[in-house]
Protein backbone atom coordinates (compact mmCIF):
# COMPACT_ATOMS: atom_id res chain seq x y z
CA UNK A 1 0.00 0.00 0.00
CA UNK A 2 1.65 3.28 -1.16
CA UNK A 3 0.98 6.42 0.55
CA UNK A 4 1.39 10.10 -0.76
CA UNK A 5 4.68 11.06 0.86
CA UNK A 6 3.58 14.82 1.16
CA UNK A 7 0.62 13.91 2.88
CA UNK A 8 0.52 14.27 6.80
CA UNK A 9 -1.69 12.92 9.18
CA UNK A 10 -4.89 14.80 9.55
CA UNK A 11 -6.27 12.78 11.84
CA UNK A 12 -5.44 11.59 15.38
CA UNK A 13 -3.56 8.16 14.69
CA UNK A 14 -6.30 5.43 16.10
CA UNK A 15 -3.48 3.02 17.76
CA UNK A 16 -5.93 2.95 20.52
CA UNK A 17 -8.96 1.97 18.68
CA UNK A 18 -6.24 -0.98 16.68
CA UNK A 19 -4.66 -2.03 20.14
CA UNK A 20 -8.31 -2.72 21.53
CA UNK A 21 -9.58 -4.26 18.03
CA UNK A 22 -6.83 -6.82 18.02
CA UNK A 23 -6.66 -7.64 21.71
CA UNK A 24 -10.99 -7.88 21.76
CA UNK A 25 -10.06 -10.18 19.07
CA UNK A 26 -7.57 -12.38 20.35
CA UNK A 27 -9.57 -13.26 23.65
CA UNK A 28 -12.98 -13.97 21.48
CA UNK A 29 -10.04 -16.05 19.76
CA UNK A 30 -9.40 -17.85 22.76
CA UNK A 31 -12.72 -18.41 23.48
CA UNK A 32 -13.16 -22.69 23.79
CA UNK A 33 -10.24 -22.45 21.86
CA UNK A 34 -9.20 -26.11 23.36
CA UNK A 35 -12.40 -27.69 21.42
CA UNK A 36 -12.66 -29.65 19.87
CA UNK A 37 -10.09 -32.18 21.98
CA UNK A 38 -8.91 -33.89 19.08
CA UNK A 39 -7.48 -32.81 15.55
CA UNK A 40 -9.46 -31.45 13.10
CA UNK A 41 -9.31 -31.01 9.31
CA UNK A 42 -5.91 -30.47 8.03
CA UNK A 43 -4.53 -30.87 11.67
CA UNK A 44 -4.03 -34.63 10.91
CA UNK A 45 -1.38 -33.20 8.77
CA UNK A 46 0.73 -30.63 10.44
CA UNK A 47 0.62 -31.70 13.67
CA UNK A 48 2.55 -35.05 13.32
CA UNK A 49 5.18 -32.60 11.37
CA UNK A 50 5.38 -30.24 14.13
CA UNK A 51 6.26 -33.26 16.61
CA UNK A 52 8.67 -34.68 14.02
CA UNK A 53 10.34 -31.08 14.45
CA UNK A 54 10.52 -31.81 17.97
CA UNK A 55 12.19 -35.25 17.87
CA UNK A 56 14.29 -34.68 14.38
CA UNK A 57 14.01 -37.98 13.79
CA UNK A 58 12.16 -37.67 10.23
CA UNK A 59 11.02 -35.38 8.05
CA UNK A 60 6.55 -35.20 7.30
CA UNK A 61 4.62 -32.87 5.61
CA UNK A 62 7.50 -32.19 3.03
CA UNK A 63 5.39 -30.37 0.53
CA UNK A 64 5.38 -27.00 2.79
CA UNK A 65 8.11 -25.20 4.40
CA UNK A 66 9.32 -25.28 7.74
CA UNK A 67 8.51 -22.40 9.94
CA UNK A 68 4.67 -22.89 10.63
CA UNK A 69 4.89 -26.23 11.71
CA UNK A 70 8.19 -24.97 14.20
CA UNK A 71 5.95 -22.12 15.68
CA UNK A 72 3.51 -25.67 16.26
CA UNK A 73 6.89 -27.31 17.57
CA UNK A 74 7.65 -24.35 20.18
CA UNK A 75 4.03 -24.20 21.68
CA UNK A 76 3.76 -27.48 22.22
CA UNK A 77 7.18 -27.63 23.98
CA UNK A 78 6.15 -24.35 26.24
CA UNK A 79 2.48 -24.67 26.31
CA UNK A 80 1.98 -28.51 26.22
CA UNK A 81 0.93 -31.08 23.45
CA UNK A 82 -2.52 -29.81 24.01
CA UNK A 83 -5.65 -28.40 21.32
CA UNK A 84 -4.66 -25.32 23.12
CA UNK A 85 -0.78 -25.47 22.57
CA UNK A 86 -1.44 -27.04 18.86
CA UNK A 87 -3.42 -23.50 18.03
CA UNK A 88 -2.01 -20.48 20.35
CA UNK A 89 0.61 -19.99 17.47
CA UNK A 90 -2.44 -19.05 15.60
CA UNK A 91 -4.45 -17.03 17.68
CA UNK A 92 -0.86 -14.93 18.37
CA UNK A 93 -0.49 -14.31 14.63
CA UNK A 94 -4.13 -13.82 14.16
CA UNK A 95 -4.07 -11.10 16.40
CA UNK A 96 -0.78 -9.54 15.72
CA UNK A 97 -1.88 -9.75 11.91
CA UNK A 98 -5.03 -8.21 12.57
CA UNK A 99 -2.93 -5.54 14.27
CA UNK A 100 -0.56 -5.25 11.71
CA UNK A 101 -3.36 -5.40 8.88
CA UNK A 102 -4.68 -2.03 10.34
CA UNK A 103 -1.86 -0.45 10.95
CA UNK A 104 -0.87 -0.67 7.12
CA UNK A 105 -4.05 0.86 6.25
CA UNK A 106 -4.07 3.67 8.81
CA UNK A 107 -0.45 4.83 7.51
CA UNK A 108 -1.09 4.01 3.90
CA UNK A 109 -4.57 6.00 4.28
CA UNK A 110 -3.81 8.43 7.32
CA UNK A 111 -7.84 7.80 6.91
CA UNK A 112 -8.35 7.06 10.99
CA UNK A 113 -12.35 6.00 9.57
CA UNK A 114 -11.24 3.42 6.70
CA UNK A 115 -8.60 2.02 9.84
CA UNK A 116 -10.93 1.30 12.04
CA UNK A 117 -14.06 0.02 9.89
CA UNK A 118 -11.44 -2.37 8.37
CA UNK A 119 -10.19 -3.67 11.69
CA UNK A 120 -13.82 -4.63 12.63
CA UNK A 121 -14.51 -5.71 9.82
CA UNK A 122 -11.40 -7.97 8.71
CA UNK A 123 -12.67 -9.57 12.60
CA UNK A 124 -16.09 -10.52 11.62
CA UNK A 125 -15.31 -11.58 8.91
CA UNK A 126 -15.56 -15.10 9.82
CA UNK A 127 -12.30 -16.24 7.33
CA UNK A 128 -9.74 -14.46 9.72
CA UNK A 129 -11.05 -15.41 12.76
CA UNK A 130 -11.57 -19.09 11.69
CA UNK A 131 -8.22 -19.50 10.89
CA UNK A 132 -7.03 -18.00 14.17
CA UNK A 133 -8.63 -20.94 15.66
CA UNK A 134 -6.76 -24.05 13.79
CA UNK A 135 -3.66 -25.45 13.68
CA UNK A 136 -2.96 -24.77 10.04
CA UNK A 137 -0.05 -23.06 7.94
CA UNK A 138 -2.20 -20.16 6.79
CA UNK A 139 -2.40 -18.28 9.46
CA UNK A 140 1.19 -18.35 10.00
CA UNK A 141 1.45 -17.22 6.40
CA UNK A 142 -0.93 -14.20 6.65
CA UNK A 143 0.14 -13.03 10.41
CA UNK A 144 3.73 -12.16 8.87
CA UNK A 145 3.15 -10.90 6.14
CA UNK A 146 0.41 -8.94 7.57
CA UNK A 147 3.57 -7.58 9.34
CA UNK A 148 5.74 -7.03 6.52
CA UNK A 149 2.53 -4.82 4.75
CA UNK A 150 2.42 -2.41 8.18
CA UNK A 151 6.10 -1.96 7.74
CA UNK A 152 6.14 -0.97 4.29
CA UNK A 153 3.68 1.56 4.71
CA UNK A 154 5.75 2.83 7.55
CA UNK A 155 9.29 2.51 5.61
CA UNK A 156 7.18 5.07 2.84
CA UNK A 157 5.65 7.28 5.17
CA UNK A 158 8.18 7.02 7.66
CA UNK A 159 6.49 9.73 10.19
CA UNK A 160 10.17 10.61 11.96
CA UNK A 161 11.39 11.57 9.00
CA UNK A 162 14.77 10.16 10.10
CA UNK A 163 16.56 7.84 7.36
CA UNK A 164 17.88 5.03 9.42
CA UNK A 165 14.33 4.53 10.94
CA UNK A 166 12.48 4.23 7.47
CA UNK A 167 15.79 1.78 6.68
CA UNK A 168 14.71 -0.01 9.90
CA UNK A 169 11.16 -0.56 8.56
CA UNK A 170 12.45 -1.70 5.10
CA UNK A 171 14.80 -4.73 6.74
CA UNK A 172 12.15 -5.34 8.66
CA UNK A 173 9.51 -5.79 6.21
CA UNK A 174 12.16 -7.68 3.87
CA UNK A 175 12.49 -10.05 7.22
CA UNK A 176 8.38 -10.62 7.40
CA UNK A 177 8.50 -11.38 3.93
CA UNK A 178 10.53 -14.41 4.00
CA UNK A 179 9.33 -15.57 7.16
CA UNK A 180 5.52 -15.34 5.41
CA UNK A 181 6.91 -17.71 2.70
CA UNK A 182 8.47 -19.90 5.05
CA UNK A 183 5.22 -20.68 6.42
CA UNK A 184 3.30 -21.06 3.33
CA UNK A 185 4.01 -20.41 0.24
CA UNK A 186 0.70 -18.65 -0.90
CA UNK A 187 1.66 -15.37 -0.01
CA UNK A 188 4.64 -15.27 -3.20
CA UNK A 189 3.35 -13.18 -5.20
CA UNK A 190 2.87 -10.72 -2.93
CA UNK A 191 7.11 -10.94 -2.31
CA UNK A 192 8.07 -9.03 -5.59
CA UNK A 193 5.75 -5.81 -5.06
CA UNK A 194 7.60 -3.71 -2.50
CA UNK A 195 10.45 -3.85 -4.69
CA UNK A 196 8.69 -3.33 -7.65
CA UNK A 197 6.88 -0.43 -6.21
CA UNK A 198 9.84 1.39 -5.13
CA UNK A 199 11.85 0.75 -8.26
CA UNK A 200 8.46 2.13 -10.08
CA UNK A 201 8.24 5.65 -7.66
CA UNK A 202 12.00 6.15 -7.73
CA UNK A 203 12.03 6.47 -11.84
CA UNK A 204 8.91 8.95 -11.19
CA UNK A 205 11.00 11.08 -8.82
CA UNK A 206 13.89 10.87 -11.26
CA UNK A 207 12.85 12.24 -14.01
CA UNK A 208 15.05 13.44 -15.78
CA UNK A 209 18.17 12.04 -14.02
CA UNK A 210 17.45 8.79 -14.41
CA UNK A 211 20.53 7.92 -15.16
CA UNK A 212 21.18 7.72 -11.37
CA UNK A 213 18.54 5.35 -10.82
CA UNK A 214 20.40 2.63 -9.04
CA UNK A 215 22.51 4.46 -6.68
CA UNK A 216 20.63 8.18 -5.99
CA UNK A 217 18.79 8.48 -3.04
CA UNK A 218 18.98 11.80 -1.25
CA UNK A 219 15.51 13.57 -1.69
CA UNK A 220 13.95 11.77 -3.69
CA UNK A 221 10.96 9.45 -3.20
CA UNK A 222 9.86 6.87 -2.09
CA UNK A 223 12.27 6.66 0.79
CA UNK A 224 14.15 9.71 0.67
CA UNK A 225 18.20 8.30 1.81
CA UNK A 226 17.56 4.92 0.49
CA UNK A 227 19.11 3.89 -3.19
CA UNK A 228 17.59 1.32 -5.26
CA UNK A 229 20.39 -0.99 -4.80
CA UNK A 230 19.60 -0.26 -0.57
CA UNK A 231 16.17 -1.29 -1.05
CA UNK A 232 17.27 -4.28 -3.00
CA UNK A 233 19.16 -5.57 -0.32
CA UNK A 234 16.33 -5.31 2.26
CA UNK A 235 13.46 -6.29 -0.08
CA UNK A 236 15.48 -8.72 -2.49
CA UNK A 237 17.77 -10.37 -0.97
CA UNK A 238 16.79 -9.92 2.54
CA UNK A 239 13.70 -11.83 1.86
CA UNK A 240 15.35 -14.94 0.69
CA UNK A 241 17.67 -15.24 3.75
CA UNK A 242 15.44 -14.86 5.95
CA UNK A 243 13.27 -17.71 4.04
CA UNK A 244 16.13 -20.32 3.34
CA UNK A 245 17.25 -19.47 7.03
CA UNK A 246 13.62 -21.59 8.01
CA UNK A 247 15.08 -24.56 6.93
CA UNK A 248 17.40 -24.95 9.84
CA UNK A 249 15.86 -27.60 11.46
CA UNK A 250 16.06 -30.07 8.56
CA UNK A 251 19.86 -29.89 8.74
CA UNK A 252 19.57 -31.51 12.11
CA UNK A 253 17.19 -34.57 11.17
CA UNK A 254 18.70 -38.20 12.08
CA UNK A 255 17.24 -39.35 8.81
CA UNK A 256 18.24 -37.62 5.56
CA UNK A 257 19.05 -34.64 7.17
CA UNK A 258 19.15 -31.14 4.53
CA UNK A 259 22.70 -29.58 3.06
CA UNK A 260 23.27 -26.36 1.49
CA UNK A 261 24.06 -28.05 -1.45
CA UNK A 262 20.52 -29.82 -1.65
CA UNK A 263 18.50 -26.64 -0.57
CA UNK A 264 17.20 -25.37 -3.67
CA UNK A 265 16.65 -29.48 -4.89
CA UNK A 266 14.47 -29.19 -1.93
CA UNK A 267 12.15 -26.34 -2.98
CA UNK A 268 11.81 -28.05 -6.48
CA UNK A 269 10.70 -31.54 -4.63
CA UNK A 270 8.25 -29.45 -2.52
CA UNK A 271 6.92 -27.86 -5.73
CA UNK A 272 6.73 -31.69 -7.59
CA UNK A 273 4.51 -32.54 -3.98
CA UNK A 274 2.24 -29.53 -4.41
CA UNK A 275 1.56 -30.04 -8.25
CA UNK A 276 0.77 -34.13 -7.38
CA UNK A 277 -2.15 -33.71 -5.46
CA UNK A 278 -5.15 -34.72 -7.82
CA UNK A 279 -7.33 -37.15 -5.78
CA UNK A 280 -10.96 -35.34 -5.69
CA UNK A 281 -11.54 -33.81 -2.15
CA UNK A 282 -15.36 -33.37 -0.85
CA UNK A 283 -14.76 -29.77 -0.49
CA UNK A 284 -12.72 -28.82 -3.24
CA UNK A 285 -13.19 -25.77 -4.72
CA UNK A 286 -12.35 -22.90 -7.43
CA UNK A 287 -11.79 -19.74 -7.54
CA UNK A 288 -14.96 -17.56 -8.30
CA UNK A 289 -16.70 -20.09 -5.75
CA UNK A 290 -14.64 -18.39 -2.97
CA UNK A 291 -15.90 -15.17 -4.67
CA UNK A 292 -19.06 -15.83 -4.67
CA UNK A 293 -18.72 -17.50 -1.08
CA UNK A 294 -20.82 -20.60 -2.49
CA UNK A 295 -18.35 -23.32 -1.61
CA UNK A 296 -17.21 -23.67 2.04
CA UNK A 297 -15.22 -25.84 4.18
CA UNK A 298 -16.76 -28.03 7.38
CA UNK A 299 -13.50 -28.25 9.60
CA UNK A 300 -15.58 -30.33 11.89
CA UNK A 301 -19.09 -31.43 12.17
CA UNK A 302 -19.76 -34.53 14.94
CA UNK A 303 -20.80 -35.38 18.47
CA UNK A 304 -17.60 -34.09 20.35
CA UNK A 305 -16.24 -33.26 23.95
CA UNK A 306 -19.92 -33.44 25.06
CA UNK A 307 -22.03 -32.07 22.65
CA UNK A 308 -23.41 -31.19 18.66
CA UNK A 309 -20.24 -29.63 17.57
CA UNK A 310 -19.65 -27.78 13.90
CA UNK A 311 -17.10 -25.79 12.75
CA UNK A 312 -17.65 -24.42 9.14
CA UNK A 313 -15.11 -22.60 7.38
CA UNK A 314 -17.10 -19.66 5.56
CA UNK A 315 -16.76 -16.36 4.47
CA UNK A 316 -19.06 -13.71 6.22
CA UNK A 317 -22.27 -13.41 3.51
CA UNK A 318 -22.35 -10.04 3.43
CA UNK A 319 -19.05 -8.32 3.76
CA UNK A 320 -17.98 -11.14 0.98
CA UNK A 321 -20.42 -9.83 -1.25
CA UNK A 322 -20.78 -6.56 -0.88
CA UNK A 323 -16.54 -5.98 -1.36
CA UNK A 324 -17.29 -7.06 -4.64
CA UNK A 325 -18.62 -4.03 -6.29
CA UNK A 326 -16.35 -2.05 -3.63
CA UNK A 327 -13.75 -3.20 -5.50
CA UNK A 328 -14.78 -2.14 -8.67
CA UNK A 329 -14.74 1.28 -7.05
CA UNK A 330 -11.92 0.92 -5.80
CA UNK A 331 -10.05 0.60 -9.35
CA UNK A 332 -12.39 3.50 -10.72
CA UNK A 333 -11.16 5.77 -8.17
CA UNK A 334 -7.27 4.15 -9.09
CA UNK A 335 -7.95 4.96 -12.61
CA UNK A 336 -8.56 8.50 -11.69
CA UNK A 337 -5.26 8.68 -9.68
CA UNK A 338 -5.94 7.23 -6.15
CA UNK A 339 -2.54 4.78 -6.02
CA UNK A 340 -3.95 2.74 -2.90
CA UNK A 341 -7.19 1.81 -4.11
CA UNK A 342 -5.67 1.35 -7.17
CA UNK A 343 -2.72 -1.20 -5.24
CA UNK A 344 -5.97 -2.87 -3.18
CA UNK A 345 -7.60 -4.15 -6.28
CA UNK A 346 -4.65 -4.75 -8.35
CA UNK A 347 -3.26 -6.53 -5.03
CA UNK A 348 -7.10 -8.52 -5.24
CA UNK A 349 -7.02 -9.53 -8.90
CA UNK A 350 -3.78 -10.53 -9.01
CA UNK A 351 -4.22 -13.30 -6.02
CA UNK A 352 -7.70 -14.45 -7.03
CA UNK A 353 -6.06 -14.57 -10.36
CA UNK A 354 -3.09 -16.63 -9.64
CA UNK A 355 -5.68 -19.91 -8.54
CA UNK A 356 -8.05 -19.21 -11.92
CA UNK A 357 -4.92 -19.91 -13.65
CA UNK A 358 -3.05 -22.19 -11.52
CA UNK A 359 -2.75 -25.77 -12.64
CA UNK A 360 -3.42 -26.91 -9.00
CA UNK A 361 -6.20 -29.54 -9.17
CA UNK A 362 -7.09 -29.40 -6.00
CA UNK A 363 -7.92 -25.98 -4.37
CA UNK A 364 -9.57 -25.16 -1.00
CA UNK A 365 -11.84 -21.82 0.06
CA UNK A 366 -9.19 -21.10 2.47
CA UNK A 367 -6.91 -20.49 -0.53
CA UNK A 368 -9.16 -17.32 -0.63
CA UNK A 369 -7.75 -16.21 2.98
CA UNK A 370 -5.36 -13.36 2.08
CA UNK A 371 -7.29 -11.96 -1.14
CA UNK A 372 -9.72 -11.17 0.94
CA UNK A 373 -8.46 -8.99 3.40
CA UNK A 374 -7.95 -7.03 0.20
CA UNK A 375 -11.23 -7.32 -0.31
CA UNK A 376 -12.59 -5.90 2.61
CA UNK A 377 -9.78 -3.15 2.63
CA UNK A 378 -11.49 -2.09 -0.48
CA UNK A 379 -15.38 -2.23 1.31
CA UNK A 380 -13.28 -0.71 4.21
CA UNK A 381 -11.83 2.30 1.86
CA UNK A 382 -15.26 2.95 -0.24
CA UNK A 383 -17.29 3.29 3.09
CA UNK A 384 -14.60 5.68 4.44
CA UNK A 385 -14.89 8.17 2.11
CA UNK A 386 -18.44 8.52 1.88
CA UNK A 387 -18.66 8.66 5.01
CA UNK A 388 -16.51 11.80 4.89
CA UNK A 389 -18.80 13.25 2.44
CA UNK A 390 -21.50 12.97 4.87
CA UNK A 391 -23.05 9.84 3.61
CA UNK A 392 -22.72 7.50 6.74
CA UNK A 393 -25.79 5.21 6.74
CA UNK A 394 -23.80 2.83 4.46
CA UNK A 395 -20.74 1.89 7.08
CA UNK A 396 -23.13 1.54 10.17
CA UNK A 397 -25.61 -0.65 7.82
CA UNK A 398 -22.47 -2.68 7.03
CA UNK A 399 -21.19 -2.98 10.73
CA UNK A 400 -24.51 -3.87 12.02
CA UNK A 401 -24.90 -6.61 9.44
CA UNK A 402 -21.41 -7.64 9.70
CA UNK A 403 -21.34 -8.16 13.40
CA UNK A 404 -25.47 -9.35 13.49
CA UNK A 405 -23.95 -12.23 11.11
CA UNK A 406 -21.01 -12.98 12.90
CA UNK A 407 -22.81 -13.05 16.50
CA UNK A 408 -25.64 -15.49 15.23
CA UNK A 409 -22.71 -17.96 13.08
CA UNK A 410 -20.55 -17.69 16.26
CA UNK A 411 -21.49 -21.16 17.61
CA UNK A 412 -20.69 -22.87 14.46
CA UNK A 413 -17.93 -20.76 13.35
CA UNK A 414 -16.32 -21.72 17.15
CA UNK A 415 -17.27 -25.24 18.06
CA UNK A 416 -20.20 -23.96 20.19
CA UNK A 417 -22.92 -26.53 21.39
CA UNK A 418 -25.43 -27.11 19.35
CA UNK A 419 -28.71 -28.27 20.11
CA UNK A 420 -29.58 -30.55 17.80
CA UNK A 421 -28.12 -33.63 15.61
CA UNK A 422 -28.81 -31.34 12.39
CA UNK A 423 -28.29 -28.15 13.53
CA UNK A 424 -26.59 -27.72 10.66
CA UNK A 425 -29.44 -26.45 8.73
CA UNK A 426 -30.04 -23.13 10.92
CA UNK A 427 -26.88 -22.02 9.15
CA UNK A 428 -26.37 -23.87 5.38
CA UNK A 429 -28.82 -21.17 4.02
CA UNK A 430 -27.63 -22.68 0.70
CA UNK A 431 -27.74 -26.10 -0.33
CA UNK A 432 -23.71 -25.47 -1.88
CA UNK A 433 -22.96 -25.14 2.24
CA UNK A 434 -23.60 -28.28 3.73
Amino acid sequence: MTPVLSDRPRENDPALWCMGIAAAFFLIVLHRIGIPSKMMFDEIHYLPAARRLIDLTARLNPEHPLLAKQLIAWSMQLVGDTPFGWRLPSALLGALGLWGMMRALWWASLSRTATVLFGLLLATDFIWFMMSRIALLDMAMGGFMALAVWQWALAWRNPSGKVNRARLHLALTGLFLGLSLGAKWNGALLLPLPGLLFALNRWEALKGRRYGLLWSAKGMGPVPGVSLTEAALWLGALPLVAYFATFLPAFFYQKDPLTVGRLIEWQQYMLQLQDSVKKPHTYMSVWWQWMANIRPIWFLYENIDGAQRGVLMLGNPFTMLAGLPALLFCAWDGLKGKRLHLLVFAAYALLVGFWAINGKPVQFYYHYMLASCFLIAALALVLAEWWDLGLRWPAKATLVLASGLFLGFYPILSAGELPRKDSFRDYTWLDSWK
